[in-house]
């Protein structure tokens, strides 16, 4: 009953959600608005292009009521969206099989005690079935081309044959009283947690339940390498295997010199290896470019990778490459199809006649589709002038099917007609709670840095808005630095939700932002902090001239990650501000690079390592500049983030402290680098709006 009625309210809302706007007024956006809005994953297209499953997942503030769930749409929106489960358990790793009657997924489900794969019969009724029982968890399924077997990862503890012997090998180190890890090599942490010793490895069965487990990596000589791994996740790594077109291999991504990440780039190379078994063939072998994320051509002529050039500097686009397969060797190198597009490659997607590549791309604050020929040719934009973000895009016969949200329209899943990139939503699984809120779409405006540079930047307007009105300004500044501010909603940073008390929001794309061209990003290297700095008070004065309705003499700053570095980067150079509010922020170079769980790309940010002849590591390190600290700050951090350590955020705080600045302390014990959980989050914002009240509100008023 509960599936029934949730389709029938979803499909009501569907037929009416051109109505419900009109007949509302709107209010201001809540955080219950920004996290309870339903979160989408990408889509997964069948085979014949008609239908797509997508996950979404529905957020609570309450402790184990988040559910999430698989549902069916309809490619040409001419039938109602179907929930396919009814789980509290997330599920993952949608893949359809090559005759479209069933698809695979992992979850972990209540007898589970780690994520398997399940099969669901597409032709219902029935109820998914788990095929694997492995104790160290399940991920990433794959198909054969002929259906019959499933390839898939699990991370594992070196050196056992078998799961029986993983199980005796967790139960003992379950049972001892020793907590400690012991490392000879670097890394040694990863986002939010100490690196273990276990391996990704790569296994093959029937798609079937019972069926016998065959371990290909096993014994292999590419497990000797001290740094093998795969592509590094926010928990592990991942291979990302394929299967071969004539479904005897899979091929996959993986890296050798992981140990070397302290001190050089980390390359990754494509790996063949035998279903039935036998020592992985290295495919790539450059050590000038990574090869990743592999992908066949429909007709299985040619293979094609994300490539990036490993080197000195500090920004790489990510680029699309090609290798002919028919001659099962690839050694030789790429071509390089991107070679001429100023813009880092994102999803991919080929046209079911293999003529077409279309791509997401960052441009200019928003997420564009491009396609190119197959055979290489001018990169182009399906709609040069499209608003907002682009996520997941998959080939759906002549149409395109992708996640899209802009700044004034939530999440949902389109379909996008290539000929002249319009979309049209198919699904409404956020219209009814959008509909009353007062979002506007971003005003946006460009201007000349003093150095030359076009800046681009976005402004949200408060609810209510009154061009009549003066308001406050804040600057919202994004994290990164190889990022941007995105036409888009956001769970954790909302600009609406900054802007809901009334003010003006200003997020800048300073140098090192992406969407704008390599050299644009590569710009600062050798200067992290200072220009983009500068720019953040350009953009600002530019806003105040431009827009009457902005306040300049109530301006607050505030960013996370990169841009919790830009906050105390401001702290420490102007008195420009009212307030800031940094979150996971630096304030010594050096500190954070030889505490953080990435390293070597900071040596080359800042001109070599930090006992060098850089000048950068002190000048453009905030803590140089402590005795100048004066602006009210309010600083927060989770204790369990290790990309930015809470080193920095207690020593900025005791310079803070030190030179008696007002200021406001949040320390989040069970958070990473981003507050996730829900009363956690909001508790964020209620304080964070407390703080700029505080100081921006004209209490006259």
């Amino acid at each position: 009953m509960r599936k029934l009625l949730t389709v029938i309210i979803l499909f009501t809302g569907f037929l009416c959600s051109g109505i419900m706007a009109a007949d509302q007024d709107l209010r201001p956006v809540t955080h219950e608005d920004v996290w309870l809005m339903q979160r989408l994953g990408s889509p997964v297209v069948s085979p014949d292009g008609t239908r797509a499953v997508v996950s979404v997942s529905q957020p609570s503030y309450e402790k184990d009521e988040t559910h999430s769930d698989l549902w069916l749409l309809a490619v040409d929106g001419s039938s109602a969206p179907i929930q396919l489960t009814t789980t509290r358990q997330a599920e993952g790793g949608v893949a359809w099989n090559p005759d479209g009657s069933m698809i695979a997924f992992t979850s972990k489900r209540a007898d589970d005690d780690a994520s398997q794969v399940y099969l669901l019969n597409m032709a219902g009724p029935g109820e998914a079935y788990a095929i694997t029982d492995i104790s160290t968890g399940a991920g990433n399924p794959v198909w054969s081309p002929d259906g019959s077997h499933i390839a898939y990862e699990s991370r594992v503890y070196p050196g056992m044959a078998d799961d029986e012997a993983n199980k005796a090998e967790k139960k003992s180190r379950d049972k001892s009283d020793i907590n400690i890890s012991v490392y000879e090599n670097f890394p040694v942490r990863q986002w939010d947690h100490w690196r273990d010793d276990r391996e990704s490895h790569l296994f093959v069965q029937e798609a079937r339940s019972g069926a016998e487990v065959k371990d290909l990596l096993f014994g292999s000589k590419l497990l000797d390498e001290v740094g093998f791994a795969g592509r590094p996740t926010r928990s592990g790594d991942t291979l990302n295997a394929v299967w071969s077109p004539d479904g005897k291999s899979l091929v996959f991504n993986a890296t050798t010199n992981l140990t070397d990440a302290a001190h050089a780039r980390v390359i990754y190379h494509l790996y063949r290896v035998p279903v039935g078994g036998g020592e992985p063939e290295q495919l790539t072998e450059s050590p000038d470019w990574s090869c990743y994320g592999p992908l066949f051509s429909n007709d299985g002529k040619n293979l094609y990778c994300d490539y990036k050039p490993e080197n000195k500097e500090v920004y790489n686009l990510t680029q699309l490459a090609r290798f002919d397969w028919t001659g099962k060797n690839v050694r030789h190198g790429p071509e390089i199809l991107t070679a001429s597009f100023d813009r880092s490659v994102g999803g991919v997607a080929l046209s079911p006649d293999d003529q077409t590549v279309y791509m997401t791309a960052a441009d200019a604050g928003r997420t564009r589709i491009f396609s190119m020929p197959a055979k290489g040719g001018e990169v182009m934009a399906l709609d040069p002038e499209s608003r907002g973000v682009y996520s997941g895009i998959q080939a759906a016969g002549d149409k395109l099917v992708a996640s899209w949200q802009s700044a004034a329209v939530s999440p949902e899943v389109v379909r996008i007609d290539p000929s002249d990139g319009s979309h049209t939503a198919i699904s409404r699984f956020n219209t009814e709670r959008s509909a009353s809120l007062d979002r506007p779409a971003y005003l946006e405006f460009w201007f000349e840095s003093s150095k030359g540079r076009r800046i681009h930047n976005w402004l949200a307007l408060p609810p209510g808005f009154d061009e009549s009105k003066k308001y406050p300004l804040v600057l919202q500044i994004h994290g990164g630095p190889f990022s941007s501010s995105m036409d888009a909603g956001h769970v954790r940073w909302s600009a609406h939700l900054l802007a809901a008390p009334g003010y003006v929001v200003l997020m800048t794309d300073y140098t090192g932002s992406v969407g704008y061209g390599e050299q644009f990003s590569r710009n600062i290297r050798n200067d992290p902090l200072k220009t983009p700095g500068e720019e953040l008070l350009e953009a600002a004065a530019e806003a105040v001239k431009r827009y009457p309705f902005i306040d300049g003499e109530r301006q607050a700053a505030t960013g996370a990650s990169y841009g919790g570095h830009l906050v105390n980067w401001l702290q420490a150079t102007t008195s420009h501000f009212k307030a800031l509010v940094g979150h996971a922020g630096l304030v010594d170079l050096e500190g954070q690079y030889s505490s953080s769980d990435t390293v070597y790309n900071r040596e080359i940010m800042n001109g070599g390592p930090a006992w060098g002849d850089s000048p950068v590591w002190r000048e453009q390190s905030p803590s140089t500049y402590a005795d100048r600290f004066s602006t009210p700050i309010l600083l927060t951090v989770g204790e369990k983030d290790f990309r930015v350590p809470i080193n920095q955020t207690l020593s900025a705080w005791t310079y803070v402290q030190r030179q008696q600045v007002p200021g406001r302390l949040l320390v989040f014990h069970d958070a990473n680098h981003w507050v996730m959980k829900g009363a956690e989050a909001r508790y964020y914002w209620q304080e964070l709006h407390a703080w700029l009240a505080k100081h921006l509100i004209d209490k006259d008023q």
